[in-house]
């Protein structure tokens, strides 16, 4: 059995699929495709690459399919990556050691190259206001290194311990979910390590294929989360001003005619005035 699976969750992801799966073949990784109701054939077509393939009958979210995903799994260590991302020859080996050379690694996360070749590296999150770095001033490692948060679009996770801590948070469909679960394992004195000998290439946006309404979709999710994770920890609300400076925004965004731009604003709004009025994001998607 192989140490570690991957979990790649595909939502109308064929576009972006082919060159993750194609990737995760040749580091000898096997990968376990979570699709979310689909429409492209993304199921079809992880499933002539090699991959096992589970199909939920509806959308789950992010966070809520990797966890079925993880629980499917029977390697010691998971490898939850985006349907965008596709590892550098020699990435899966370069974790696995750093797995075994740093054994009190909760999380460890390659160093991830975006495509217009800057290296992404998280220096600050909502849920880190205790940290010596509040601004968020950039600051790339040259190295491995410990960090307060790593991204969600690449983490090796000891399996074990993601289970303990209950997976991702399944009341939030979509946004913060990475920085939810690096805070509950940093919380449970577990590192969070970059490793900074293992590249992976990241299209940052091109999980999903575009379509009507799911730039607005996004947006709700992502203030409402903020919101959500920021009252789970005890942090000032930020939906108020969320709400009030986005709905001005959206109606600024109106006089371009540009209809990204207003969904956006829109969107942000909608997101932050749900949260306001006590509505969920699993009641919004059909899934409480």
């Amino acid at each position: 059995m192989s140490p570690v699976t991957a979990i790649v969750v595909a939502h109308d992801s064929a576009h972006a699929l082919p060159a993750c799966l194609d990737a995760l073949k040749r580091e000898g990784v096997p990968a376990i495709v979570v699709d979310n109701a689909s429409e492209d054939g993304s199921a079809d077509l992880a499933e002539a690459r090699g991959a096992r393939v589970i199909r939920n009958a509806r959308n789950e979210g992010y966070g809520r399919a990797n966890n079925i995903g993880v629980a499917a799994a029977e390697s010691p260590l998971v490898l939850i990556l985006n349907p965008d991302l596709a590892l550098d020859s020699g990435a899966a080996a370069a974790l696995l050691a750093a797995s075994e050379r740093y054994p009190d690694a909760g999380i460890l996360a390659p160093r991830i190259v975006e495509p217009d070749g800057r290296v992404f590296f998280q220096p600050q999150s909502t849920l880190s206001p205790y940290l010596a770095n509040p601004a968020g001033k950039p600051c790339r490692p040259e190295g491995d290194c410990c960090a307060p948060f790593l991204s969600g679009a690449c983490l090796m996770v000891r399996r074990e311990l993601f289970l303990a801590l209950g997976g991702f948070d399944p009341n939030i469909f979509l946004f913060y979910e990475d920085d939810d679960l690096c805070r509950r394992a940093a919380d449970a004195g577990h590192a969070l390590v970059h490793v900074h000998g293992a590249t992976a290439r990241h299209l940052r946006g091109g999980s999903s294929a575009p379509k009507a309404g799911r730039v607005f979709r996004a947006r709700w999710h992502q203030a409402w989360s903020r919101a959500y994770v920021a009252g789970k920890y005890g942090l000032p609300n930020p939906a108020p001003r969320m709400l009030a400076i986005n709905a001005l925004r959206a109606l600024a965004a109106r006089f371009t005619f540009n209809g990204a731009l207003i969904e956006r604003y829109a969107g942000s709004a909608a997101g932050a005035l749900a949260f306001l009025r006590g509505e969920t994001a699993l009641r919004r998607e059909n899934l409480a």
